[in-house]
């Protein structure tokens, strides 16, 4: 559904490339997250493959269509859902959607029905001016799917939600995913990454610095951990110790041997640990 290869982009007056030499193919039914900080290349990689921003340098494919030869076509079968909600403020959310359903050349839902899958429906006829900015993040969601798209983009789908709308967000999302939609995820929550996709590429200061899945991710770079919290001379201590390391394995026998252990367990690396691990970045 995606073939990227050496992207490249650079916006007016940009001292370097907002993203260079990006290579990568999202398969069919697959979700794909790009991973990465703020201003790593995120959203710009996204403008590319859904005709907001040219194609400068590189090749691209999506859904079939050549990137340098756009087609109005491609527009009926993706959808997108931006971090910055650009709904219409005069319109009430049914009018948005009636409106926006009215662009394209293919089946669309009822905009009822997605009002109602999102929560909105009992603010179906209010402007979205009145809107909170979580209400119009889920506006905006739901305005992607309207035309049911083979090649749904989102981009941070949960920022700002509270955790109750968040999670309906994700759940929505792993039905479409269990359907067959191709999902390209932009995001900086590893959470979020792990729990819905099936490949993840790390993406830093514009290089897509690896590409793997969650599980091969946590094989390779993950280290198997214990944490330790016990009681010596009368004091409460903790410590997180690697069971790969010959130091640190002694060093868990001495404590095992001479201190009084209160809580003890293992737990693997997380991704946001293997990513700093691998970039040398956090996620912020």
């Amino acid at each position: 559904m995606i073939n990227v290869s050496e992207l490249t982009y650079t916006y007016a007056h940009g001292s370097r490339p907002a993203i260079r030499d990006i290579s990568f193919e999202v398969e069919k039914g697959e979700v794909f997250a790009l991973l990465g900080p703020s201003g790593a290349g995120k959203s710009t990689t996204q403008g590319i493959l859904t005709g907001l921003l040219p194609l400068q340098g590189g090749r691209a494919e999506v859904a079939g269509y050549d990137l340098r030869h756009r087609s109005r076509q491609l527009f009926n079968q993706i959808g997108v859902s931006f971090e910055q909600s650009n709904v219409y403020s005069k319109l009430t959310a049914l009018e948005n959607l009636v409106f926006y359903r009215r662009l394209f050349d293919t089946a669309t839902l009822e905009p009822e029905d997605l009002l109602k899958m999102v929560g909105l429906d009992q603010v179906a006829n209010q402007k979205a001016a009145s809107f909170s900015k979580g209400m119009k993040h889920r506006l905006t969601f739901a305005r992607s799917l309207i035309n049911q798209p083979a090649l749904w983009f989102l981009d941070e789908p949960t920022t700002g939600l509270d955790p109750a709308i968040a999670a309906q967000i994700r759940e929505i999302i792993l039905e479409r995913k269990q359907s067959g939609t191709t999902i390209l995820l932009t995001t900086h929550n590893m959470v979020l990454a792990e729990q819905l996709s099936d490949r993840i590429g790390f993406i830093v200061e514009g290089e897509l610095k690896l590409v793997d899945t969650p599980r091969n991710l946590k094989l390779r770079y993950g280290e198997r951990l214990v944490q330790v919290e016990y009681r010596e001379n009368n004091q409460s201590h903790k410590e997180l110790l690697s069971l790969t390391d010959e130091q640190e394995r002694l060093r868990l026998q001495t404590i095992i041997g001479s201190a009084e252990i209160e809580i003890m367990h293992t737990r693997e690396a997380s991704l946001e640990e293997i990513f700093i691990k691998v970039t040398g970045r956090e996620l912020i």
